[in-house]
């Protein structure tokens, strides 16, 4: 009864927090309306008309085919209204779109008094995908399946409804980045594990390690001298029209510090749950024992995680280094790019941030696990 006690009072603490967070932050939330355009979902219903390359298009470079069709709104003010809108096909090559077919569902969005097609309607499908997800984890987690999608659910109401919002509205991008990297860890392990040591050491070694990967950032920030110009959204959010410009410098650190956060949990975690599992099965062990078990637990997931991190940084911008390697003849020069620099300063500071996750995890755990007079109790 204690458990669930405990269990309730996190949940609707850590809602709390996302609620009032993102009313504090979304007060002065910057938006953008001056060029906002009407989008509807709608259904293709016919196609109209096809204008071909040589008619309207004769003083283009390139070769563009206009299809003209009617759609049906689906949903919203506009429910039912047949829409008369266009598609363009062709300008970049390479690249193929689909002509719309009837029975396409699709994006269309209003411009210059016209309506375009904006895109195929994908959300359904990744709606579908997300649910089949959700049965999956429900079906092989149970319980502990519903927990983790609940501390997911958070995770993202704290990232999109607290931190965004918050940069938008000109609050200092150090401080939210903290905050939100606290309210993540202490959130998920009280809620997917439980109130009990085994958090605890996690808890502690995520911190360090999080620590470490933010003064590595803020240091090699100063250091290279980065701008935080690193592509055109960049540009984009620094001519924002706000009281406060966004300091690009500090959209680097939240980006590493947050990227490497799970990576780091992840290792702080297996490692204090190995080490609670021997203590469950062996009783009492002495203190070089359990730490000389998490170092070697330690090195085995640091080997995989390391390789990890990294690949999910340059796969993630793998278009940016291909572009910057076709124009770019030197590999000096590639490699000093700023867009290349602060994907490599991701890597290794979040690696930087799991290798002292490491041994400060097996460190604690080996205090709070080697006392004799623990009480084991059952992990729920």
């Amino acid at each position: 009864m204690r458990i669930r006690i405990t269990y309730l009072i996190t949940v609707v603490v850590s809602v709390l927090i996302v609620f009032i967070g993102n009313k504090i932050t979304a007060n002065d939330y910057f938006n953008f309306q001056g060029g906002a355009h009407e989008v509807v979902r709608a259904r293709v219903q016919e196609l109209t008309g096809i204008y071909e390359p040589g008619r309207e298009f004769d003083d283009l470079p390139f070769q563009i085919t206009r299809i003209i069709f009617e759609a049906r709104v689906l949903g919203g003010a506009r429910n039912g209204e047949i829409i008369t809108a266009t598609q363009s096909l062709g300008g970049i090559r390479g690249v193929t779109v689909r002509e719309v077919e009837a029975g396409d569902s699709i994006l269309l969005i209003h411009t210059n008094n016209e309506w375009h097609f904006n895109g195929y309607l994908r959300t359904n499908n990744m709606l579908i995908l997300g649910i089949l997800f959700t049965i999956c984890v429900l079906f092989f987690g149970r319980k502990k399946g519903f927990n983790t999608l609940l501390s997911l659910s958070l995770t993202f109401g704290a990232i999109f409804g607290v931190f965004i919002p918050s940069i938008l509205s000109g609050k200092n991008i150090y401080v939210m980045a903290i905050l939100v990297c606290i309210y993540t860890i202490v959130m998920t392990l009280l809620i997917v594990i439980g109130f009990n040591k085994k958090a605890l050491t996690a808890a502690i070694g995520c911190a360090g390690g999080v620590l470490v990967t933010g003064i590595i950032t803020v240091i090699m920030n100063s250091v290279m001298r980065l701008t935080g110009m690193v592509d055109e959204y960049s540009r984009f959010l620094v001519n924002l029209p706000v009281e406060n410009p966004i300091n690009l410098r500090g959209i680097i650190f939240a980006g590493i510090i947050i990227g490497a956060m799970g990576a780091i949990m992840d290792v702080a975690m297996s490692i204090s749950s190995s080490l609670w599992e021997l203590k469950k099965e062996a009783g009492v062990i002495k203190f070089e024992t359990f730490l000389r078990s998490g170092l070697t637990i330690g090195k085995d997931i640091f080997g995989t995680m390391a390789n990890t991190l990294i690949l999910a940084y340059i796969g993630t911008s793998l278009s940016v280094v291909l572009i910057l390697g076709v124009f770019s003849n030197s590999l000096l020069c590639l490699f000093n790019s700023e867009m290349i620099v602060v994907e490599i300063l991701q890597a290794l500071a979040g690696s930087f941030g799991i290798l002292l996750t490491m041994p400060l995890t097996a460190l604690i755990c080996a205090f709070f696990y080697s006392k004799e007079n623990n009480n084991i109790k059952k992990v729920v």
